[in-house]
């Protein structure tokens, strides 16, 4: 399950400041910054994760495999044999799943609905208790600004070679997969084919943020988080 990727944490402790560290592209520290404690700083609920994100996956998921019914194999419009004197036993068509090449019984088929509905709240505070996960254990990870001037694989390679050397980052980098997730405050083009190469991580705008996304990758690093935080907090806005 995806949601093992986590273990089950500890409420952040009364008096402790969530304060975040915001470094620039050479990981050198540019500042620090106060974060929400309504997001940052929730206990874990690994009941509410597991229920958001395997309803996610469900609804993801492609209908691919389709096995045929005995009204749908070929053939057996005839009775094999009659009813009695045979010595044999009664059958009424070779489409019969206990014939060879006949129907399938209880089979997989494409027309099944593996939809899950999730409410936008639940979804939200799932985001949320995964994103306090996630800074409790210090795999969160801000940048001031991630904008790459030109679309360069050697240049997104620079930032993330510069980001382990960071203290708790050291595999952003090197990690084979599911290495990092980077949220963007708005749609960077340059920047994501700038990284679109590296295949142990994911680009995407933070507005796009989900818990199944999260839960995926081992760290998360967040670009201007000035500007991107707010769109995280309006998530739980429900539109009248």
């Amino acid at each position: 399950m995806a949601e093992k990727a986590l273990k089950k944490n500890k409420k952040v402790k009364e008096g402790v400041s969530l304060s975040a560290k915001i470094f620039d592209l050479k990981g050198k520290e540019a500042g620090s910054f106060d974060l929400p404690e309504s997001v940052f700083g929730l206990p874990w609920n690994a009941d509410l994760v597991h229920q958001v994100v395997t309803s996610m996956e469900s609804s993801a998921r492609t209908n691919v495999a389709h096995a045929k019914m005995r009204g749908e194999v070929s053939g057996g419009g005839k009775k094999p044999w009659q009813q009695k004197g045979t010595g044999r036993a009664r059958h009424g068509s070779i489409r019969s799943p206990l014939w060879r090449h006949g129907g399938v019984t209880h089979g997989p088929r494409n027309d099944k609905n593996y939809d899950r509905k999730v409410n936008k709240k639940m979804k939200a505070k799932a985001l949320y208790t995964i994103l306090s996960a996630k800074f409790s254990r210090g795999h969160l990870f801000f940048v001031d600004d991630l904008s790459m001037k030109s679309p360069k694989t050697k240049d997104a390679v620079e930032v993330l070679r510069s980001f382990s050397k960071v203290d708790g980052y050291k595999d952003i980098l090197s990690k084979k997969k599911n290495a990092a997730y980077i949220a963007l405050a708005s749609k960077d083009v340059s920047t994501e084919k700038s990284f679109a190469n590296i295949n142990n991580l994911l680009v995407d705008e933070i507005r796009n943020m989900s818990p199944l996304d999260l839960m995926k990758y081992k760290y998360i690093v967040i670009s201007n988080p000035e500007k991107g935080l707010p769109q995280i907090t309006e998530k739980l806005t429900l539109k009248k």
